[in-house]
């Protein structure tokens, strides 16, 4: 099954451009104009990747990553004329994964969306993973512990999905910022270490005395089940 991707831009010319381009890759393209349409599109159609400009007529494409963000870990390619260094913070602070300056080449956005895409992971996995009373379901995003659903945040669920997909293995921070924030990521490692104290709080019986996610001093984390 072709990647669905959501085009947002109001550069009508640039909009039936780009989309021209990636349905001849073969990707499933939908459009958007502005970003009310755009929200309304990515809710009802859940595409598997947003490429986003960020100078849009409704709604601005800021307010419409973070709003994206609020319900879902889509991977999200922010467009944009400024070439400021700021400009490019605010908008991966935002919640973008990836981001690029106009004008770009039509081979280079095509080659971040397929990384991005790779980074999210392929459509035909399976659709839930268990550990114990521990399950999580990767299409409706949905944690349970036992009977009771847990209150995870987007990236909370996507640390949790990355470490229980690899038990018993070690990841390193370095890695899990990578697969879970990007490679353009500002931050440091101390933010995998919070949300790995925040999911702690919530799977454990003990979170001072964690028996699922450990601690490997130096590396990173290990999920045990």
């Amino acid at each position: 099954m072709a990647e669905k991707i959501l085009l947002v831009d109001d550069e009508p010319t640039l909009l039936e451009t780009l989309a021209f381009n990636l349905r001849n890759s073969g990707f499933d393209v939908l459009t958007a104009a502005d970003g009310m349409s755009a929200l309304e599109q990515a809710r009802a159609a859940a595409p598997d990747l947003v490429v986003l400009d960020l100078m849009l007529p409704e709604l601005d494409g800021l307010t419409v990553c973070r709003s994206l963000r609020q319900v879902s870990d889509v991977p999200i390619l922010v467009l944009t004329a400024r070439t400021g260094e700021l400009d490019k913070i605010v908008g991966l602070e935002s919640g973008a994964d990836d981001y690029m300056t106009k004008p770009f080449s039509l081979g280079e956005l095509q080659a971040r969306i397929r990384a991005l895409l790779r980074r999210a992971g392929p459509r035909g996995a399976s659709d839930e993973i268990r550990s114990q009373d521990l399950q999580l379901n990767l299409v409706s995003r949905r944690a349970y512990l036992g009977e009771r659903e847990l209150v995870l945040s987007p990236k909370e669920f996507s640390l949790l999905a990355e470490l229980m997909r690899h038990q018993g293995a070690v990841l390193s921070r370095d890695l899990l910022l990578t697969r879970i924030w990007g490679y353009d990521f500002y931050g440091d490692s101390r933010t995998v270490d919070v949300h790995v104290r925040w999911l702690r709080e919530k799977i454990e019986a003990n979170a001072s005395e964690p028996v699922r996610i450990v601690t490997v001093r130096g590396i990173g984390y290990r999920f045990e089940g």
